[in-house]
């Protein structure tokens, strides 16, 4: 069974070009109900077409491409990833897993592979989170985490609701894709990372995902003069904030020697945010996570403190609010071997490694066996036009995906 790299370079190619970048690299722009993502989706129908797959759009915009062999019955097996991206993103975040889907279907018709099952090829919704959510929103409603109505109600910054914003594009279906009646779930993804890299196979197969959480923390001080303030009369939201940030470093270092965990204060907006003013309000986003979700709360739980101490301290008024919260999730052994097989057959080394970012599969697995595989990415750069994973390990991991597909779905 074969894999053809020019037909799955030709479709990640062809998607770059929606939502394309000036300058240097390969970065695009596809947000959720854009006229870049509008493009990219029907390109995606017209391949599932070619390739002969029935065609089904849900409610939020969801696609899945079936393909029923003659004779093929029972719950399908499924792989796919995502088409959107964050802004001035990269070429292969997503797509190449769409589409290593697809050319592992491919490749078994022309390899006249019969599976005992269907397959489901998928495209979600909105798994960056640029647009109407905090990410993964798409897999939230596949695995009935969010429904439908909530989904569609999500407005963006611009007050324009996901319902509308698919309504546009033409790609407001019907019904909801339920992840539960899947037999299995395989997501091909770039790692975003540089073990890979380092170690030199051209697939990783992942134990487990990260758990993430976002907290939204607020510092309010009182606004002065910079000049005529003496310092022991300051109520300094901003250095209260400063003391805060190393906080939060240094209770990741110390989860870290657990478990893999960071911790990250990652935006900061301050008011008046003039240099002759001392800062009255600080706004910050912090991002936690971890393969241990005891871990994930123990730095929140620290960030919580710190707040306190600073009240005490410094005389500010501090809040935290806990707004976005995933635990870290396994993949299920089953896929896991059925990944490290298909790479043996096809003397394709692979290894096992963690994922620290968040993928749709986070939530896939928690109604049915999921397993994700990495390709590797040069210097471990991603969401960024210098994003780029050699083709030939593109060919080689969905050379494996292509694989463990065909044995989940009893292919022969």
């Amino acid at each position: 069974m074969d894999i053809s790299t020019d037909r799955l370079r030709t479709d990640i190619e062809t998607t770059a070009t929606f939502g394309t970048l000036d300058g240097d690299g390969h970065g695009r722009t596809v947000l959720t109900g854009s006229d870049a993502n509008q493009k990219a989706r029907e390109y995606f129908l017209e391949r599932l077409d070619d390739a002969g797959l029935s065609i089904r759009i849900d409610s939020v915009g969801n696609i899945v491409g079936r393909w029923v062999p003659e004779g093929a019955s029972g719950a399908p097996v499924a792989s796919g990833s995502h088409l959107d991206s964050v802004p001035e993103g990269g070429i292969f975040d997503g797509p190449l897993g769409v589409y290593a889907a697809l050319e592992s279907v491919r490749a078994m018709q022309d390899a006249d592979r019969s599976p005992e099952r269907p397959i489901d090829v998928v495209s979600f919704t909105e798994e960056e989170g640029t647009t109407f959510s905090s990410g993964l929103l798409g897999s939230s409603v596949a695995c009935g985490q969010r429904s439908i109505e909530e989904a569609l109600s999500l407005s963006d910054d611009t007050g324009q609701t996901l319902e509308t914003a698919l309504e546009e594009i033409g790609f407001c279906g019907t019904g909801r894709l339920d992840a539960s009646t899947w037999d299995a779930w395989l997501e091909l993804h770039i790692e975003q990372h540089i073990a890979l890299e380092r170690a030199n196979p051209p697939a990783g197969v992942v134990t487990d995902i990260t758990g993430i959480t976002h907290c939204d923390v607020h510092i309010e001080g009182e606004a002065n003069h910079a000049g005529s303030t003496p310092m022991d009369e300051r109520t300094d939201a901003l250095a209260a904030a400063g003391e805060f940030v190393t906080a939060v470093e240094n209770a990741a270092r110390a989860a870290s020697e657990r478990a893999p965990a960071v911790g990250t204060v990652g935006r900061l907006t301050v008011e008046p945010n003039a240099t002759n003013v001392i800062p009255e309000r600080v706004s910050m986003g912090v991002d936690i996570r971890s393969t241990e979700y005891e871990s994930m709360n123990a730095i929140v739980e620290q960030m919580r403190q710190t707040l306190e101490q600073l009240t005490e301290t410094r005389g500010v008024n501090t809040t935290c609010k806990r707004h976005f919260d995933l635990e870290p999730v396994a993949m299920s052994e089953r896929c896991q071997r059925v990944l490290h097989d298909a790479g043996e057959r096809a003397t394709i080394e692979t290894m096992t490694l963690h994922s620290g970012a968040a993928h749709d599969t986070m939530h896939i697995a928690r109604v049915t066996d999921s397993g994700m595989l990495f390709a590797p990415s040069c210097a471990g750069i991603s969401h960024s036009p210098q994003e780029w994973t050699d083709w030939d390990d593109c060919a080689s991991a969905t050379t494996v995906l292509a694989g463990a597909l065909a044995e989940l779905a009893g292919a022969t």
